[in-house]
């Protein structure tokens, strides 16, 4: 069964079914394996080892940044 959740992802709000952050990160197509990404939920930093094992939840607040080059 899938479980729509709505919860904040840089600053906007959206349904997804997505329960952990791996798994938000591949519906947006955001490659998993690149540097300069971070992750926030609910303001802390979400260490890259334990993407795979941290749940989402309705009304968390995720931020999620990529660095890139130029000016």
């Amino acid at each position: 069964m899938t479980v729509m959740t709505t919860i904040r992802i840089n600053g906007v709000s959206e349904d997804l079914t997505a329960t952990t952050v791996t798994d938000l990160l591949t519906q947006r197509g955001v490659a998993l394996d690149g540097k300069g990404l971070a992750v926030a939920l609910n303001g802390h930093i979400v260490r890259r080892q334990s993407w795979t094992e941290t749940p989402l939840r309705a009304g968390d607040d995720i931020e999620i940044v990529t660095v890139r080059q130029g000016g």
